[in-house]
């Protein structure tokens, strides 16, 4: 069991309950009650954790600056386990036990928290109300009497924030208390902002000995308590497939992210059943705008951010299985015609029948990160994975896109292929300068495998399979590339600087394996070699169902970033149903 291992239940609106097996806040974003009021986004930290004691013996965990654990109630922790939700069994010093689950309902802003066992069990919650991204401080302006309606409290923390409603079948009294200076240890080691102070009105009680105790936290003032009976488990899947308005949307990873157009295109294919993918792609459909789709779902009152060359094509490859529906098809006809006259950023069908894109200080490809003005890996002109994705979409595209699609092919064949490498640029026409390379050694010509003839594609996937393959998934750049960081850490602009020059990214797996497959004919043989060799590794990483957004690019491949990372999952999901077929 390790301690610092995380837990995430969601409840299919954006919202969420998260933290770590010891009970220890180590992020902003550990909470029970974290609700989204505009799903999947508008997300509040409205109750983070809770203080309780069964007698003298407590069975909660805090961490306070500087480096104080008080109390430790982890120390009492026999077992853990995640499914179908969370539940603690704790020995407490006087050889009894309790057992304490954690349960979030299916689209609702909710968390129930029950405890078994015998005793007099105290519970003192700790309250914000406060973006999720935000930190909390001790104020004056904090409202700390609830109103008393029957078995429920509620309390209305801050003007413009959503109420916490409290639901329990035990006794409270009022006792207000400002707890300072807790200590999130994650965010230190990010180099951000790491202490909070957090209010707390009072003590819920309970005798254990007649019977559970329950505790209902939601933002919804008629809530009732969702009785044991009824509660089903959510799958490290569901998480992901999200509420948006009346239709569907994939978060792109938790704790901090929210739908992002490449992330869902890119998920979506592992992640989502056939009905729930046409819904996410009608929805995006109608976003398209010379030819371009928004790289984020645009929220209440924002414009959409059309800064991503690939997340239109990647919509266009998620659609291969859609296009008969009309909404769906002419969306893709959109995207292709727009690309190929010319659309934002220079991107545009060339000459030679690739797509050219970029322009200084932006970042247009899935390598998006920047370090203030600096845009680490600019990568203008063509892109490999690019060309790929492009002719790909042009293949889809039908007979009238067949010319385009056989001129770019023969390009892409000719151009990119570096023979002293036994491989391909990772960028031709950089900087649309004609003839002039990028030869940085990365995993994005991965996705032209399928293109290529058979003994190019072949030498390509040996030398990514041997020079940036781990057991985690593809390293961003080769060991002794300049530029190349083997660990993703540090301040924001350190860990940006090595986000995509060494860090490993999971999701890549699924493309690799695929790749690596088909240069071996894709027999049955082939298939169980492929399993043995990367999926069960993999498999191996997961934590409690789910995937890390990214692991450091030296062994020992740290898990680095988001914890809970949709396209990690996705593809992992995707490959391993391929290699079952």
């Amino acid at each position: 069991m390790n301690p610092g291992a995380e837990w995430l239940e969601a409840d299919g609106l954006g919202g969420f309950a998260s933290g770590t097996v010891s009970g220890v806040r180590t992020r902003r974003y550990h909470a029970l009650l974290l609700a989204a009021t505009e799903p999947p986004c508008g997300r509040f930290v409205l109750v983070n954790g809770f203080d309780a004691w069964v007698g003298r013996y407590p069975i909660s965990s805090q961490r306070y600056a500087p480096d104080v654990t008080s109390p430790d109630g982890a120390g009492c922790i026999e077992s853990f386990v995640a499914e179908p939700w969370p539940r603690w069994r704790y020995r407490l010093g006087d050889g009894s036990t309790v057992e304490q689950e954690l349960f979030v309902p299916r689209d609702r802003p909710a968390v129930v928290l029950r405890w078994h066992g015998a005793g007099r069990l105290r519970v003192r919650p700790f309250f914000s109300g406060r973006d999720y991204h935000a930190l909390h401080h001790e104020n004056t302006a904090f409202r700390f009497e609830p109103e008393r309606r029957d078995s429920r409290f509620i309390w209305r923390p801050y003007d413009g924030v959503p109420p916490i409603v409290a639901v329990t079948n035990g006794d409270y009294a009022q006792h207000p208390e400002w707890y300072r200076n807790f200590q999130y240890d994650a965010e230190r080691e990010r180099g951000l902002d790491f202490t909070e102070d957090l209010a707390s009105p009072g003590v819920f009680t309970w005798d254990l000995s007649l019977g559970p105790a329950t505790l209902l936290f939601t933002t919804d003032e008629e809530g009732m308590p969702v009785e044991p009976a009824r509660w089903a488990a959510n799958s490290a899947v569901e998480a992901y497939v999200v509420r948006r308005g009346k239709g569907k949307t994939i978060v792109a990873g938790y704790p901090w992210f929210t739908d992002w157009g490449r992330d869902t295109f890119i998920s979506m294919r592992g992640l989502c059943k056939p009905a729930e993918a046409r819904e996410i792609l009608l929805a995006w459909a109608g976003l398209v705008d010379r030819g371009m789709l928004p790289n984020r779902f645009p929220d209440r009152g924002s414009e959409p951010e059309f800064n991503s060359v690939d997340a239109s094509l990647w919509f266009v490859v998620a659609a291969k299985e859609f296009l008969q529906v009309p909404e769906i098809g002419r969306a893709v006809q959109a995207i292709l015609s727009g690309y190929s006259k010319g659309t934002r950023y220079g991107i545009r069908a060339d000459g030679d029948g690739l797509l050219r894109a970029g322009e200084s200080g932006q970042q247009l490809t899935w390598m998006d990160a920047r370090v203030g003005n600096r845009v680490v890996t600019p990568r203008i002109g063509k892109p490999v994975e690019v060309q790929a994705l492009w002719l790909d979409a042009l293949a889809i595209g039908g007979p009238a896109w067949r010319a385009a699609f056989e001129r770019g092919l023969k390009s892409l064949r000719e151009r990119f292929w570096n023979e002293a490498g036994g491989c391909l640029y990772d960028v031709v026409d950089a900087d649309h300068e004609r003839g002039k390379v990028d030869a940085s050694f990365r995993p994005n010509q991965i996705f032209a495998v399928h293109l290529l003839e058979p003994d190019r594609a072949r030498r390509v996937v040996d030398a990514v399979e041997s020079r940036i393959l781990t057991p985690l998934g593809l390293r961003t750049l080769a060991p002794g590339e300049p530029g190349y960081c083997g660990r993703y850490e540090g301040g924001p602009s350190e860990r940006d600087g090595a986000y995509h020059q060494g860090t490993v990214w999971p999701w890549l797996m699924g493309p690799f394996i695929e790749a690596w497959v088909r240069v071996r004919g894709g027999t049955p043989e082939s298939k169980r070699e492929a399993r043995a060799r990367f999926v069960e590794p993999l498999r191996d990483r997961l934590q409690f169902g789910h995937l890390p957004e990214i692991a450091d690019g030296d062994a020992p491949h740290a898990p680095r970033g988001c914890p809970f990372q949709a396209w990690s999952l996705g593809e992992f999901l995707r490959v391993d149903g391929s290699l079952r077929g």
